[in-house]
């Protein structure tokens, strides 16, 4: 295993980490997710983002640190700009490793280092405009980009080679193998991590979207020439594709979607999904792209990636026991968490016995700024005037998606 250089002073490290573990206890990473960290040299040594002892990332570090002629008792700083436990969870034993390394965060991120790590000494707290000289022209400087996206989130900056180390802004997930830079990628490659970049963001900074915008406009008078993320890909080629693929993602819920259809439903006996079908023609008819996507059956990572780009989202649900079908309740519940706002949805379902699901539902999404069609709903199987309707409700739902 090597390390990567950025510049001649500048590399990359990364741990590849292939697992059935879900990132964040709650998002599948099938192709699995890199944790990068940098290592900046001057007379003295300076580490930038750690890792968690994760399918054996502390050694796939240390050998790469091995690679450069560097263990980790030659590290005189570590640079945390993210406390988050995938960046920060080998703290405590690293520290055993090296008692003398100083710890450098932002004032919140020192006090995250107290309470996850129970650490007082060797810690300094910086703010924006705050520079770290490691001799031999190699110098660090720190930029606060609060909430992208935990508050304590700064980044750092070493002109000479114009490397921005973002951490979790730019990631994305799927693992990198035997290369980290954006040129070492065929076009296939990149549409992969393109769409593993817009679940990413959606999955873990797309509630954060005004703060991605503001930490970009702090960073406009930098020449960068290289972005580092801690996740995915190194930008080298064309750094700033990235920074404007997020900024980007950061409208696609305050008036610049995708002008497509997100379709999730469920179904309990396939009454909903008749439905849905005319729903679709309707849909097709006005040539609109759409993307569908069945609950429970696929994970709501992935409804929420479309969700959020897409202008428009049909709902496609049965009544269940007087309510919401509940893998569609805990989509929306979802939804809610990650702001999906300002979206044209259109919900439609059967029932049983008796209806419910509208009125849990429009108490669900009430704080979502949604534009609503009129839903439909019918009992048992839909019959030709429902069929007739519901594709209707498509059509009328593509066009305004059209008019956007």
């Amino acid at each position: 295993m090597k390390a990567y250089p950025i510049s001649d002073s500048v590399f990359c490290l990364h741990a590849d980490i292939q697992t059935s573990d879900l990132f964040e206890g709650i998002w599948p990473i099938p192709q699995g997710v890199s944790l990068n960290s940098y290592v900046v040299r001057g007379d003295k040594i300076a580490l930038i983002d750690l890792v968690r002892d994760w399918t054996d990332a502390p050694k796939q570090l240390e050998a790469e640190l091995a690679s450069l002629g560097i263990t980790f008792k030659d590290i005189s700083y570590l640079i945390l700009n993210h406390l988050e436990p995938d960046h920060t969870g080998w703290l405590g034993e690293f520290k055993k490793i090296n008692p003398d390394i100083e710890i450098i965060s932002t004032a919140k991120g020192i006090e995250l280092v107290k309470t996850f790590y129970h650490f007082s000494e060797n810690l300094r707290a910086v703010k924006t405009g705050d520079k770290l000289d490691l001799g031999r022209g190699m110098v660090l400087e720190f930029y606060e980009t609060p909430n992208v996206h935990w508050p304590e989130t700064m980044m750092t900056w070493e002109a000479q080679s114009g490397t921005l180390f973002s951490c979790d802004a730019f990631g994305s997930f799927g693992a990198l193998g035997d290369r980290v830079f954006d040129d070492q990628f065929n076009a296939e490659e990149h549409t992969f991590y393109e769409k593993e970049s817009l679940r990413y963001y959606a999955n873990i900074v797309g509630s954060f979207s005004i703060f991605v915008e503001r930490a970009v406009k702090k960073l406009e008078g930098l020449n960068i020439r290289c972005v580092a993320p801690s996740h995915g890909i190194v930008w080298r080629k064309e750094p700033l594709k990235i920074v404007e693929r997020y900024l980007k993602y950061a409208t696609y819920t305050n008036g610049k979607p995708e002008k497509e259809i997100a379709i999730v439903w469920g179904s309990m006996y396939g009454n909903t999904k008749v439905g849905l079908d005319a729903v679709i023609r309707g849909i097709q008819a006005e040539g609109v792209p759409y993307s569908i996507h069945r609950v429970p059956n696929e994970d709501v990572s992935y409804v929420l990636a479309d969700a959020y780009k897409s202008a428009g989202i049909v709902l496609a649900m049965p009544t269940y026991e007087y309510a919401m079908f509940p893998p569609m309740a805990y989509v929306i519940d979802i939804l809610k968490r990650k702001h999906v706002y300002n979206k044209q949805v259109l919900r439609i379902g059967s029932w049983g016995w008796v209806g419910g699901a509208k009125k849990e539902y429009e108490a669900a999404i009430g704080d979502l700024k949604w534009t609503s069609l009129e839903s439909h709903e019918w009992p048992g199987a839909p019959t030709e005037s429902d069929l007739k309707i519901l594709e209707e409700r498509g059509r009328s739902l593509a066009r305004a998606v059209k008019a956007l």
